[in-house]
């Protein structure tokens, strides 16, 4: 993993800790990217707004298969037992329908074929490349780094309080309805990172270990980065659509 942040010499106390990692994401977490911007502004296509949904339902999907990691490398039930609860909010369960089927009908709300975009054979070379990278970073961590990827979740509520009330706002064909994935993670989100932040800030107890969960915070940043500027080059400027990729339909 590349060592982007400064080295820590010295142990840092938990608060401080957490004070550098909220500085990571104050920086560094995609809300701040152009594309982000242009859909919050109104200023996207119907078909730029496909192109972002169907790419990123391939991040959407392998989220319950990295918690699944996550909770193979723990050899604690307690543990597992609360990081499991990410699973079933994604994945649903016989009483409630998940994340990654929100996700789909709010494709479908777009106009997009729910089954097609399940393939992810539409989707940006960049963008699976980008996810799978997410997938390596975690399977091939320790169980703190891995936990520690997951700590950008500080900062999507207020990425989904911008976005929600901008969409709804500026794109007539958006409802509620197609929003409907975003309304639980305003408080799944904030629980799972609050479990996230104490786990780290409890474990990270060598210098060491706080560097390596200051660099996976970057480096999963990135990887959310990552995905907008493909986006962005693909769909906005220059414009280059890579081979097989999805093309919009624009009038």
């Amino acid at each position: 993993m590349k060592q982007d942040a400064p080295m820590q010499n010295e142990l840092m106390s938990p608060d401080k800790l957490e004070e550098t990692l909220r500085d990571v994401g104050a920086e560094r977490y995609h809300i701040h990217h152009p594309f982000h911007k242009l859909m919050n502004a109104g200023d996207l296509t119907k078909g730029q707004m496909q192109a972002w949904a169907l790419n990123r339902y391939c991040y959407q999907a392998i989220i319950p298969r990295k918690d699944a990691i996550v909770i193979s490398k723990s050899d604690d039930p307690a543990f597992r037992r609360e990081w499991r609860k990410r699973i079933i909010d994604h994945d649903g369960d016989d009483d409630s329908e998940g994340g990654v089927a929100r996700w789909l009908q709010l494709a479908a709300s777009l106009g997009l074929d729910p089954d097609v975009v399940k393939t992810k054979s539409l989707a940006l070379p960049a963008t699976r490349f980008a996810v799978n990278a997410y997938l390596d970073v975690v399977t091939n961590s320790s169980l703190l780094v891995a936990v520690a990827s997951s700590l950008t979740e500080m900062f999507s509520p207020v990425a989904i309080g911008e976005r929600v009330p901008a969409m709804l706002a500026r794109y007539d064909y958006i409802t509620e309805d197609t929003l409907a994935y975003f309304t639980p993670r305003l408080h799944q989100a904030p629980r799972d990172a609050e479990f996230a932040l104490d786990y780290v800030k409890t474990w990270a107890d060598t210098p060491d270990k706080q560097q390596s969960v200051i660099n996976v915070l970057i480096t999963k940043c990135d990887i959310l980065w990552a995905q907008l500027d493909a986006l962005h080059h693909a769909y906005v400027e220059p414009g280059h659509i890579p081979p097989g990729a999805f093309q919009p339909q624009d009038e």
